[in-house]
């Protein structure tokens, strides 16, 4: 036999042994316990959390100075209790009340993490299950597939896995629909694929929300209250914007104007509450996390069964593959994210954002029993987040290990970015003279987005779309093409869109034309 033939037949023989061994494992009884507990290749030494505590002070003023926000409020729970609450600087530009532990913040997506406890509730309860389709409960509620439609479970929505495109519906909102209103038009956007790709979405999961709240008999809001808020002690928290606006000690949103920021505008977000519209305080904040850390468990009392809760904080979907062979994948659970940090521990994680003034963070550490939140009142910039990793960092590693507020600023900056296809063009020197502006006005309709307005206004036109009936100048660009600066929630200061009239009738607003649903048709 040559030498070439006996390694081919013993690399045989190894794939045959390795083929029946894999058999066997199959094949074995489950084993009673886990194989070899969780380890971690960095440990913490004692009086190294504590170290952590006693350094968020300094961490805390020199990212506020640095940063340049109004204020923030920070809480740290360990071993089961609150160790740290305090807040810096003021709710209100222009006013003197001081930020404390109990100011009541917009949480914005943190939201998403307290609707997941919700939910998981409901599964211990046995009210429903994760895998429950959407429209058992929720029988009108539809997506651009029918068999998606049957077939898209409460956990699919709240992974993000359901092939909606990323933020989809949030325009809709931005022009004032209601919840229903909107989750109805959500069967008109295109689906990529289903359970094989991760997009974000806000009203994906609140559709399985209000499939949650239906299945159990109460509105979303009472729903949360009841099964959560209340048996928590949560007493600051609310799923209601009119609850928000009522406390006495609050924080105002603020966005940066020139070199300072400013209360411009007030975020309303009722219609994605579930996804985004719980207001709280810090110390509320830090009960919900003692919870989670204790697998459900808070002051004795088991307030969320360890099996339905375990789904929710573990992964289910890969949020942000490898870029890199060397990388760490990020994942997503039941509205938690989560990742491995570079010590090799499971961390538990959500960032919140408002472009109208809302930026937070919260982040657990399992193996470790401790976990922190950050909360601010400024447009979502990577304050929150730099807090967080930075004391991350010291409780793992016993020292900040990078510039975080230098590596987050850029990429919050990028994403909070104006939108708009004429962003950063000029008009033509000579432009086009338009057409007599009577000409232009009239209603025009788009399935998705509904009914537009162009009217004429002494020398200009306006354009006024969707419930809200906000109407925005359009400035002449060239020919039968006009500008527009919108301002919302995902158009911040300094969007510019065309708006450009066709011969054929159809009026498209360039900034509303992502999925392609931009073309509105005149009556």
């Amino acid at each position: 036999m040559s030498d070439r033939h006996a390694s081919c037949t013993f690399r045989t023989k190894a794939a045959y042994l390795g083929i029946a061994v894999l058999v066997a494992l199959l094949a074995a009884p489950v084993l009673a316990e886990p194989l070899p507990p969780q380890v971690s290749a960095v440990a913490i030494p004692d009086g190294q959390i504590d170290k952590a505590v006693a350094g968020l002070d300094g961490i805390a003023q020199a990212i506020l100075k640095q940063s340049g926000i109004p204020g923030m409020a920070i809480a740290v729970v360990q071993d089961g209790r609150t160790v740290y609450a305090k807040g810096f600087g003021v709710r209100k530009v222009g006013e003197t009340a001081a930020v404390d532990a109990d100011t009541v913040f917009q949480i914005a997506s943190l939201s998403k993490s307290l609707s997941g406890s919700v939910v998981a509730h409901q599964v211990g309860a046995g009210v429903i299950a994760w895998d429950t389709p959407v429209v058992a409960h929720l029988p009108w509620f539809a997506l651009k597939d029918p068999w998606v439609t049957q077939h898209v479970t409460i956990a699919d929505l709240f992974s993000h896995r359901s092939g909606l495109p990323d933020h989809a519906g949030d325009n809709l909102e931005d022009i004032g629909f209601d919840r229903r209103e909107l989750l109805e038009r959500l069967r008109l956007l295109p689906l990529e694929g289903f359970r094989d790709t991760y997009a974000y979405t806000n009203f994906g999961l609140t559709a399985a929300a209000e499939s949650v709240a239906a299945a159990s008999g109460k509105t979303w809001e009472d729903l949360a209250t009841a099964v959560l808020y209340e048996p928590l002690g949560m007493n600051s928290t609310s799923s209601r914007f009119a609850d928000f606006e009522k406390r006495p000690d609050r924080a105002f949103g603020h966005v940066k104007v020139g070199g300072g920021y400013q209360p411009k505008y007030q975020r309303q977000p009722d219609a994605q509450s579930p996804a985004g519209g719980v207001s709280s305080s810090v110390n509320d904040l830090a009960r919900w996390m003692t919870m989670i850390l204790q697998d459900g468990e808070f002051n004795g009392q088991q307030i969320i069964p360890e099996g339905a809760l375990l789904p929710a904080i573990t992964a289910e979907m890969i949020s942000s593959p490898s870029y890199a062979v060397d990388a760490r994948p990020s994942f997503y659970g039941y509205g938690f994210g989560v990742g491995i940090t570079p010590s090799g521990r499971v961390l538990i994680s959500h960032s919140g954002g408002f472009a109208l003034g809302a930026g937070t963070y919260y982040a657990m550490l399992p193996s470790a029993h401790v976990g922190i939140v950050v909360l601010t009142n400024a447009a979502a910039n990577g304050v929150a987040e730099s807090v967080g990793a930075s004391f991350m960092d010291l409780v793992q590693f016993g020292a900040v290990t990078q510039d975080w507020l230098g590596l987050y600023t850029p990429r919050f900056n990028a994403m909070s970015a104006p939108a708009g296809d004429l962003v950063g063009k000029s008009p033509p020197e000579h432009p086009t003279a338009a057409g007599k502006l009577a000409s232009y006005a009239g209603v025009y309709d788009s399935p998705y987005f509904g009914e537009a307005t162009i009217r004429e206004v002494d020398d200009h036109l306006e354009l006024s779309i969707g419930p809200a009936g906000k109407a925005y100048p359009l400035i002449h660009w060239d020919g039968d093409t006009f500008a527009v600066s919108p301002s919302s929630e995902n158009e911040p200061d300094g969007s510019l869109s065309s708006v450009a009239f066709e011969p054929n009738g159809e009026m498209k607003i360039g900034y509303l034309d992502p999925n392609g649903f931009g073309r509105f048709v005149r009556r």
